[in-house]
């Protein structure tokens, strides 16, 4: 389908609501599963001359210990490096180079992926140069040790920004000894310090076709993807379930409140609150409900933003909830003046503790935010390169089966499924209260980690 015809058909799919999305969505996307294992997936886009084809593996910061912490995302930067195919430093990048392709990949906690772009003629060449980087990789010693470079080069960049040291006190708080596994930028001393068969335990565990996803979209014919992706991937050897091998460890409960203050120069205070939240393989009900409240409490006229920020206590406020396989976090952040913190900081408190309460949400709030989360999720399918990572996404986290649903799912939630979230996962529950001040600031509100542990309303 061209691509007027394609937003057309995005337009009257979100006119009809969330009814039949989910069919919709099937005659968009074409899998198969190779014998090996390897799940297939394809999405046709016939508007441009481009294809991109994607690498997806279920790895990422959730199957690392300390020892391992920020290897997943070395092991990414080695993915582009040499292998049997292409064994010399570069040759990689110059075959992709003659391509026409644009390359690149991420880590995240519970998933990594590898992608090139190019012109749908050259798709063949594309994914044979994937097949090789993914089952046959060199771990040259040299090459680690530069990339071991560039990946510090990147946690300096980040260490250097004033919400680092925040997140990463905010990050330990909520998560304790599961840290490492919530961590995808790692640890320093570990990254430097890795060596080239920590690689290789980490393709031999996790790289392996069963615990990974194929992914294609563009100006692309799924029967030939599919013929495709037997030819270069047909070979690669099935092996165990890792996650039966090397099963991942619970998350450990958050026992209590805990307060994080950190001075870092900033003109604001930022004010965060977090909770561990639902497990998509555990409560996969409460992770639907979770959105549609995050997306409610977002408008701008909601209870929250009216009583936090019209009334000028917050600049901002947000609510989100990141959708996990292994506990997702739950995290309320707003700016606000540090003279105003604590009063701020009350307010906030009181307002969760309504959340579970009759009258917080009303049927007429949860509207309008199913209709954009039917058109967001349509108008995807326009960017085929986004979609592909969207889809490999929700593949590695939840299985496709569940993003297939997600907005038929998400149209039947009430009132009621909300507050039953609310008082499950928020509503006294225990939580980290984090705040980022300026040093300068905070020697006149002298605001103190111990006092948001311990905290109680101010008279």
């Amino acid at each position: 389908m061209r691509r007027w015809g394609f937003c057309v058909l995005l337009l009257i799919t979100a006119a009809r609501g969330a009814a039949g999305q989910r069919a919709e969505l099937e005659r968009n996307i074409r899998r198969t599963t190779l014998p090996n294992g390897l799940d297939v997936i394809v999405v046709e886009n016939h508007g441009v001359p481009l294809a991109t084809v994607e690498i997806d593996v279920r790895n990422g910061s959730f199957t690392q210990d300390s020892a391992f912490e920020g290897l997943s995302h070395l092991y990414e930067h080695m993915f582009f490096r040499a292998d049997s195919a292409y064994p010399q430093p570069d040759a990689f990048q110059e075959r992709a180079s003659s391509l026409g392709a644009e390359f690149n990949g991420s880590t995240q906690e519970e998933r990594v992926n590898y992608y090139l772009t190019l012109p749908s003629d050259s798709l063949a060449a594309g994914m044979g140069l994937l097949a090789a980087a993914v089952m046959h990789p060199l771990f040259r010693d040299d090459e680690l040790k530069r990339e071991g470079a560039v990946v510090i080069g990147e946690y300096d960049r980040d260490e250097s920004q004033p919400g680092f040291r925040f997140q990463n006190a905010m990050g330990r708080a909520l998560w304790g000894s599961a840290w490492p596994r919530k961590n995808p930028l790692g640890r320093r001393s570990a990254i430097l310090n890795a060596t080239p068969a920590q690689m290789q335990e980490i393709q031999h565990r996790y790289y392996v076709p069963n615990n990974s996803a194929l992914i294609v979209s563009g100006d692309v014919s799924a029967a030939h993807v599919f013929a495709e992706a037997e030819r270069f991937f047909g070979g690669w050897q099935r092996a165990a379930d890792p996650f039966t091998q090397w099963p991942i460890p619970p998350v450990p409960p958050l026992p209590h409140d805990t307060g994080v203050v950190v001075e870092e120069p900033i003109s604001t205070a930022l004010v965060m609150f977090q909770w561990q939240g639902p497990s998509a393989s555990e409560d996969r009900a409460s992770t639907y409900a979770a959105d549609v409240f995050s997306d409610v409490l977002n408008q701008p006229g909601s209870r929250l933003q009216r009583h936090l920020v019209d009334s000028g206590l917050f600049e901002s406020i947000g609510v989100n909830y990141y959708t996990q396989n292994h506990v997702g976090p739950i995290t309320i952040s707003g700016e606000t003046s540090p003279a105003r913190v604590r009063e701020a900081i009350a307010a906030l408190e009181r307002e969760i503790r309504a959340f579970g309460d009759d009258g917080y949400f009303s049927a007429q709030e949860l509207e309008p935010v199913k209709r954009q989360r039917i058109t967001g999720t349509m108008f995807g399918l326009e960017r085929a390169s986004g979609f592909a990572h969207q889809l490999g996404f929700w593949w590695a986290v939840t299985g496709l089966d569940y993003y297939l649903g997600y907005v038929d799912a998400m149209a039947h939630e009430t009132v009621p499924d909300l507050q039953r979230y609310a008082r499950k996962y928020i509503v006294g529950k225990p939580h980290v209260r984090g705040v980022l001040i300026d040093s300068d600031a905070n020697r006149t509100v002298r605001l103190t980690a111990e006092e948001l542990t311990r905290w109680k309303e101010p008279r």
